[in-house]
């Protein structure tokens, strides 16, 4: 393992990953959040409570961080009251609105014991590690091609960075989302990072269009991800 612990390795990687050269295609949007001080401080506490081990994770992929989750809080699929009432992390971020995402991702890391014990087998994170708009709302990666060509030299750095630097398990990778997934799997494709991929219905889309299944589907994920462990 790197001499540099966990944590000092993932909020480096954040910090220092570059915006796009040039404008992206239909006026999308680039954010960093790791350039906003408060959202730096809130990670480093999450970091050095959930990630100190200097172990090898599954690495689980989503497609970017979202306005009121991860791109808030700077933690994936994270949104403010799941960083206070399930993580335990104090913070000044004010609003009570829930993020789809995060309400369906902390109902399977309980099931699966917990963030403590959830974050010591699995990396959570995002393909592409900034957060992007357009008009105000959440942007996908892949919404349009030419937005999906642009990105992709920064899509293959952020997989292989977060995979190498951070020192991933590399028999697996998980996404979060079928479509994240077909992009995933063209990636490790060209990268050849993990053996196989694994991909799940993404979680907005489960509790948007699937929520009387709500309980069946949250099994779905932690059988599936208790089967890694």
């Amino acid at each position: 393992m790197s001499a540099t612990p966990f944590p000092a390795r993932l909020l480096h990687l954040l910090r220092t990953f570059p915006l796009p050269a040039a404008p992206l295609p239909h006026e999308v949007q680039v954010r960093n959040s790791y350039h906003d001080p408060a959202v730096t401080k809130i990670f480093e506490e999450f970091a050095q409570k959930f990630y100190a081990a200097d172990v090898l994770r599954v690495g689980i992929f989503g497609i970017n961080p979202g306005r009121f989750g991860g791109g808030r809080t700077g933690v994936a699929f994270t949104d403010p009251v799941a960083l206070t009432e399930i993580c335990g992390i104090a913070h000044a971020l004010t609003g009570r609105r829930r993020e789809l995402s995060s309400e369906f991702v902390y109902k399977f890391i309980a099931e699966l014991g917990g963030p403590a014990e959830f974050y010591r087998h699995f990396f959570l994170s995002s393909l592409y590690p900034l957060e992007l708009t357009r008009g105000g709302t959440n942007y996908n990666y892949y919404d349009n091609g030419a937005v999906t060509k642009a990105l992709w030299p920064d899509l293959r750095r952020a997989l292989q960075a977060q995979t190498e630097q951070l020192g991933l398990r590399r028999d697996v990778a998980v996404s979060l989302g079928r479509r994240n997934g077909e992009f995933l799997q063209k990636l490790n494709d060209e990268l050849k990072l993990f053996d196989r991929v694994i991909a799940l219905d993404h979680p907005r889309f489960l509790m948007q269009y699937r929520r009387k299944h709500l309980a069946e589907n949250v099994q779905h994920y932690v059988q599936t991800l208790g089967e890694l462990l």
